[in-house]
């Protein structure tokens, strides 16, 4: 991940959290005070936002000691014991709520992704997540997806191009949309990857039919014209599928044939995975 994104997100979160002073903690504990506490696992999955919690930590308090016992990826169970945290009681506590927070999101969404992609693990289909993120909070999000073994689509609208319905419809249609984007791409000297949605058959033969294309992104189709839209595209450009896809539809999707399955739930519809920093 993008370290300079990560120091950002860290120091604008603390800043949130912490304002002017964890005051509770500086009223109540002395400051030469020291303690440890171990992240405790209530759930099971995969757990992911270690390292994050190891750089919010060292972010608080650089003498803050980890030790770790197991890492990003690992599946873990109802009572594991990520990592033991060691030094002032105050920098613990200072820490404790933006680690957790990131840590049982992030897990929540390594879990998820995890899940989703043993259900196709039979075929040759990649899960992509999406743009669909908490604002501020894609880097962590997408470090997740990662983490449960997605693959990251785009980061932004700076690193791809990625014509949808409405770029389609307010340009003029697919062939305009697509042959505006090219001379703009030569005239600013941009390299990126062009990926076009189509809402049916006789949209992807339009997009084939302008060419240089990498992806057509096949949006809401049933598995029917899936697969016969994966027939038409054949080796021409990638293909890839969204839109309602859930864990009842992913694997019947994959069987079609796609290379990709961009699935936004990753991101926006998970529920905190339960973990807890207790004093030892």
């Amino acid at each position: 991940m993008i370290e300079k994104d990560l120091k950002n997100f860290i120091n604008n979160a603390l800043k949130e959290d912490v304002g002017d002073g964890d005051h509770t903690s500086l009223a109540s504990i002395p400051t030469s005070a020291t303690n440890k506490a171990h992240l405790l696992v209530k759930d099971d999955g995969i757990i992911a936002g270690i390292e994050l919690a190891k750089l919010i930590f060292n972010e608080v308090d650089s003498s803050l000691e980890i030790e770790q016992f197991l890492q990003d990826g690992d599946k873990v169970k109802f009572g594991d014991i990520a990592f033991i945290v060691k030094g002032s009681s105050i920098s613990i506590l200072t820490g404790e709520r933006l680690a957790l927070n990131c840590m049982q999101h992030m897990s929540a969404i390594a879990t998820k992704t995890a899940y989703l992609n043993s259900l196709i693990s039979g075929t040759k289909c990649k899960l992509l997540d999406t743009r669909k993120t908490i604002p501020l909070n894609r880097t962590i999000e997408k470090w997740a997806v990662k983490i449960g073994g997605g693959v990251n689509h785009r980061f932004g609208l700076y690193d791809m191009i990625m014509i949808k319905d409405n770029h389609i419809d307010f340009a003029g249609g697919i062939a305009n949309a697509i042959q505006k984007t090219k001379t703009y791409l030569t005239d600013n000297n941009k390299n990126l990857e062009i990926i076009v949605e189509a809402r049916s058959l006789d949209e992807v033969n339009e997009i084939l039919a302008e060419g240089g294309i990498k992806r057509i992104l096949l949006d809401n189709f049933d598995y029917k014209t899936t697969k016969e839209a994966v027939s038409i595209i054949g080796d021409k450009c990638q293909s890839e599928s969204s839109g309602g896809i859930t864990e009842e539809t992913i694997a019947e999707y994959a069987k079609c044939g796609l290379d990709f399955i961009s699935v936004g739930a990753l991101t926006h519809s998970v529920l905190n995975f339960d973990l807890s920093l207790k004093a030892i």
